[in-house]
């Protein structure tokens, strides 16, 4: 029977007066598509960054990873290695350049590429390599940068997880991958309903990704329309994409961003109360980062139910929401999607780890407006379904 209690959702962005003031003043100004706000934004996510990355934001993450590959090189017959354990816009931007992503399986703790799967899938075809930091935990990357040097590949993180993310002292977008892209999705640890940034220190990659950006003009519209001399003329030096941030939505970005330290702080306590009040039930809880220096941005709380568990994963999702709980599955991997199942001949059989996870894997609900009561209405009904 439903809970009268107001149902709890998986997810909601944390949106406050300041990020409403800020997109009524965009709207105020005349100027809503990328302009000076959208400026603002990518010059204040450098900052946050630090150590000498430019940033170029975009309507997507999904936008971003083209755009990246793109600049990278890739193109025509490539491969391009990427975990079946993501969502699909990881492999498909692959194919938008008629590339082919070469799925591998994943570590058994963290969900994250294996760099053991990663070495036994490169060919003379390969290019780069993808690494996913699932749920906000990062890769083993200093193992994936090595093999890609060994090799002479490209690495394009996707980070979608992973604002924001230590990986041994140093903040995700300052590894020493080519090129980082992250997502600002609602559900995301910080939100501009849409969006995503592309982040990097080689500026011709960069430079290449802002002629892409807007459909491979030469000169930024912002700047054409601002100029108080004649500035009409620009040329179009490549077929290029649609793939701007508007100001309204780098106005909500803006103070997202301002807000990171305490969202972060947030998600983190409430992981640790989930970690304490959960470990005795029969559950294999999230990984937690192995390196010192390293931090988790708990993006996600996947957990995975043990054989002991006595309930099957869909089960238990259906008694959550009896609950008034909303969980979710991140995520049914590739290898299970038509598309790249029926397209590349895989087989679940080929990646034991990566099935295995997704057939145990449920996400409970883990978000900075979640009240202290809100949580443990979760860990409640969990513990009751598990006869704790």
């Amino acid at each position: 029977m439903m809970s009268e209690q107001a149902f709890l959702p998986f997810a909601l962005p944390d949106i406050g007066e300041e990020e409403i003031n800020e997109v009524v003043d965009a709207l105020r100004s005349g100027w809503v598509t990328t302009g000076p706000k959208t400026k603002q934004f990518e010059a204040d996510f450098a900052a946050f960054l630090g150590d000498g990355v430019e940033a170029i934001a975009v309507n997507s993450a999904t936008a971003g990873l083209h755009l990246a590959l793109e600049a990278v090189g890739i193109g025509p017959g490539d491969e391009v290695i990427v975990p079946s354990y993501t969502f699909t816009a990881t492999a498909e931007v692959v194919r938008y350049l008629g590339a082919h992503p070469v799925c591998v399986d994943v570590d058994a703790a963290t969900f994250n590429i294996s760099p053991q799967a990663i070495r036994a899938a490169i060919t003379d075809k390969t290019r780069a390599i993808m690494p996913v930091h699932f749920a906000g935990l990062a890769c083993d990357m200093d193992e994936i940068i090595a093999i890609a040097r060994e090799h002479g590949l490209k690495v394009v993180e996707d980070a979608a997880h992973a604002m924001p993310t230590l990986y041994k002292g140093r903040l995700v977008g300052t590894l020493d991958s080519d090129v980082t892209v992250f997502s600002f999705y609602a559900n995301k640890t910080m939100t501009t309903g849409e969006g995503g940034m592309v982040v990097s220190r080689n500026k011709d990659l960069i430079a290449r990704c802002k002629i892409m950006r807007l459909h491979g003009i030469s000169r930024d519209a912002f700047d054409r329309y601002v100029s108080k001399t004649p500035a009409w003329f620009y040329e179009v030096v490549a077929p290029g994409f649609k793939y701007n941030m508007p100001d309204t939505a780098a106005a909500m970005g803006i103070h997202q961003l301002r807000k990171i330290g305490r969202f972060h702080e947030r998600r983190e306590q409430l992981a640790q109360r989930f970690d304490r009040e959960l470990a005795d039930l029969p559950l294999q809880l999230p990984a937690r980062p192995q390196h010192a220096g390293s931090s988790h941005a708990w993006h996600l709380y996947p957990v995975r139910l043990r054989a002991e568990a006595g309930i099957s994963r869909d089960d238990f999702i259906v008694q959550m929401a009896a609950r008034g709980i909303g969980c979710s599955v991140h995520f049914i991997p590739l290898h299970r999607q038509p598309v790249w199942r029926d397209g590349y001949q895989l087989d679940n059989a080929m990646f034991p780890v990566a099935d295995a996870a997704f057939e145990a894997e449920v996400t409970l609900p883990l978000y900075t407006r979640m009240s202290d009561d809100d949580q443990t209405r979760v860990i409640a009904a969990v513990r009751g379904i598990l006869g704790a």
